[in-house]
């Protein structure tokens, strides 16, 4: 039994619930930029599985797979330096406590 394109989606899928789950259900700001990470890299992996599985002579996928992991890196960047200056100015990470754009 080879492992085929329906393998590497539904390993898309979990991690994609995975990432879902702990963007929505945490508290906690760091995890919840880790859990968009694993949604991205999810995304990635069915990218690269269509792209491979479907036009294996074009570098479609792959090219998209850059190009989502450049906009991840600047993502945990910018949020990240977000994440730093709140805990500075507010004590904590729990996004429940940060309240900055209420009136």
């Amino acid at each position: 039994m080879s492992i085929g394109l329906n393998h590497y989606l539904i390993l898309s899928a979990i991690l994609f619930s995975i990432g879902l789950y702990g963007a929505l259900a945490k508290r906690n700001a760091i995890v919840i930029l880790m859990s968009i990470e694993i949604m991205l890299n999810a995304v990635n992996i069915a990218m690269v599985a269509f792209s491979r599985y479907i036009v294996p002579l074009l570098l479609t996928g792959q090219v998209f797979v850059i190009f989502i992991m450049v906009v991840a890196a600047a993502e945990a960047a910018v949020g990240l330096a977000i994440i730093i200056a709140i805990y500075r100015s507010r004590e904590t990470i729990d996004v429940t406590k940060i309240d900055l754009m209420k009136w």
